[in-house]
């Protein structure tokens, strides 16, 4: 009888202790009821605040939106993006690597305005300030020649960007022609293909993963895929891309197999990177032959005949 007696006041707790629990979160839920209403206008206002600071922030024009309005207001007053010339300037520019719609503006900004500045800081420093020390019949070919350098510097600095790039993307393609093969074999479309190693690439080989991913991108939305390859020949004027080109044509046209081709072009791309090598290694005896006469062939006869000269002096 005592042991049911303590079993069932056990059992009694827990009833109280359930039944407090109970009344508890039935009064806090009470308490901290909201209708839904209330918490769905709460959202749409939070909603609206939010946008109204993004459309403020977006109308708030950044320092180089300021800018390059400047730069264009300035092109289109003295016509500079206008004509063949402008064309020929774009297409350099894409051939750099340059492919925003701005290029174009700032590159004909700073070819008219560097001419300007560089002329005018020669002027301070040879005639204003004297940090230059020149004579004063010097003084304006200096200048000029300072104009001059001004008109030249941009038109070198962006063939010299393309070269590189021309030269990267020689090198980098056999990498990229493996992994386009991998990607093909596995059943990817062309374009699926371009994309995904794009991502791959995209830390190790920026320049050619972006050039993959913008012919993806073409090839994706462009209605004609024929003009998507030939504005990868353009952008990259390279031979071996033309020669990448010419066989993705061949595939879409006549159906040959594509990861049969890029294997084929990966090797000769290869091999032929290995010849510039060889023929570089070839050439470095020739090269440093001016080098050895100049700078180590007067030290080295110093060197051996100095003792002579000072012991024949010393016995005299």
């Amino acid at each position: 009888m005592e042991f049911d007696l303590v079993a069932s006041e056990k059992n009694f707790t827990v009833l109280i202790a359930v039944a407090a629990f109970v009344v508890f979160s039935a009064i806090w839920m009470a308490l901290t009821w909201t209708p839904p209403i209330e918490g769905r206008l709460r959202a749409l206002q939070t909603r609206r605040m939010k946008t109204r600071s993004e459309q403020n922030l977006a109308a708030k024009p950044s320092p180089k939106a300021t800018s390059i309005g400047f730069m264009r207001t300035v092109a289109d007053r003295l016509n500079l993006l206008r004509g063949t010339a402008a064309d020929q300037t774009t297409r350099k520019l894409r051939l750099a690597g340059f492919l925003s719609r701005d290029a174009t503006v700032v590159f004909m900004f700073v070819k008219l305005a560097l001419p300007l500045v560089l002329g005018f800081l020669m002027i301070v420093m040879t005639s204003v300030t004297g940090i230059i020390k020149v004579s004063d019949d010097l003084v304006l070919p200096v200048c000029v020649g300072a104009v001059l350098a001004g008109f030249l510097l941009p038109e070198a600095y962006v063939k010299n960007v393309a070269q590189k790039r021309r030269e990267t993307l020689n090198y980098l393609l056999p990498e990229g022609l493996d992994l386009l093969t991998i990607c093909v074999e596995a059943g990817l479309s062309i374009d699926a293909a371009f994309r995904r190693v794009s991502r791959e690439m995209q830390n190790t080989m920026p320049e050619l993963s972006a050039e993959f991913e913008l012919t993806a991108i073409e090839l994706t939305y462009l209605p004609d895929r024929q003009q998507a390859l030939e504005n990868m020949t353009e952008r990259s004027d390279s031979p071996a891309v033309a020669a990448l080109v010419n066989a993705l044509r061949q595939t879409e046209k006549y159906g040959t197999p594509l990861a049969g081709s890029l294997r084929v072009l990966s090797q000769e791309f290869r091999q032929t990177r290995a010849s510039k090598a060889e023929e570089k290694g070839a050439r470095m005896p020739a090269l440093m032959t001016v080098p050895l006469m100049v700078f180590i062939l007067p030290t080295l006869i110093t060197v051996l005949i100095a003792p002579a000269i000072m012991s024949a002096f010393s016995f005299t």
